[in-house]
């Protein structure tokens, strides 16, 4: 990725998030800004300078698909109550075009979804080639909430972990980049977030009484989460754990990990299947000589063979 000015990083955030062997949920710093060592300001600073780069990025892919390209990037994200994850989709997703971004927010299944395999509504949600696709909340509450909640016996949640882990190795062998990140914040942070929210009445259709039932089980979420990022951490389907008390960091890390993986894809402009310099006779011969000599001085000076033709086609008039 190339580097610019208002970059604070020092180590990558692909690296320093990435969930590894030796990760540890219990002790993990949730206030804390893995890998950065600017500040607010310098992140808001560095997000806007990325954000050229990535909107390009994200460009070419949907070009690249509409073209017949089969990848595209699925990004889960994962958290719970206030943990930031319409943050995320607001402000690194409002980066980019939003023709080439799907987002599908996951809540209770429906009655039609209820009567298919869990992962039924989740390949229906796949993104097509050459977008974005934004998860909210994902298949992995169905290792979470169904396990907290008890709303299905271990015998039926614990084998979902294999079924997860081939069910993202087959959709990434089908053109996929898999990003998954969890938001984590703390016991004291959910609380303060959750009491702003009954503070404001604007924010009081974000709230409710049952986000007390689901913090009364702060515990067990945790160990359910903890053995999600053990056992669904893959090679191609790694797990980012970004620490969400100050809901600046994860919205920037995502913004690096995003741009990472799109400039690893290197996905390119499609070459027209047409003769440019005849398609360009033709389109000249319904201009008028003024308009014509007004688009070559508009044409960007690095187009050197659109500049040539452009002067051939005056000189012809």
């Amino acid at each position: 990725m190339s580097k610019n000015k208002h970059d604070r990083w020092d180590v990558a955030p692909w690296e320093a998030l990435r969930v590894g062997p030796d990760f540890d949920l219990a002790a993990f710093d949730r206030a804390s800004t893995p890998g950065w060592d600017g500040d607010k300001d310098d992140a808001e600073t560095a997000m806007a300078a990325r954000g050229a780069e990535l909107a390009e990025l994200q460009e070419r892919l949907y070009a690249e698909g509409r073209a017949g390209g089969g990848r595209g990037v699925l990004c889960v994200i994962q958290g719970l109550d206030t943990a930031g994850e319409g943050g995320i989709v607001r402000h690194v997703m409002g980066l980019v075009d939003p023709q080439g971004v799907t987002i599908r927010a996951f809540g209770v299944p429906t009655e039609e979804e209820r009567a298919h395999h869990y992962l039924w509504r989740i390949r229906n949600a796949l993104p097509q080639p050459g977008r974005i696709g934004v998860f909210d909340r994902s298949h992995y509450e169905d290792v979470l909430v169904v396990r907290v909640d008890e709303l299905v016996p271990e015998d039926v949640w614990r084998p979902r972990f294999d079924e997860i882990n081939a069910f993202e190795q087959e959709i990434t062998a089908q053109g996929f980049t898999v990003l998954k990140f969890a938001l984590m914040v703390s016991y004291e942070e959910q609380g303060i977030r959750l009491m702003e929210r009954l503070d404001r009445p604007d924010k009081h259709w974000k709230y409710s009484p049952g986000d007390l039932k689901t913090r009364a089980k702060w515990d067990a979420y945790q160990e359910a989460y903890a053995d999600v990022f053990r056992r669904t951490s893959t090679d191609v389907a790694p797990w980012y754990v970004l620490p969400a008390d100050k809901k600046w960091y994860p919205r920037l890390a995502v913004t690096e990990i995003l741009a990472h993986t799109l400039k690893t894809l290197n996905p390119q402009w499609p070459t027209g299947d047409f003769d440019v310099a005849e398609q360009r006779r033709l389109l000249a011969a319904t201009m008028a000589t003024s308009t014509l000599k007004a688009s070559l001085e508009e044409t960007d000076p690095s187009l050197t063979e659109a500049i040539q033709q452009k002067r051939e086609l005056l000189k012809e008039r």
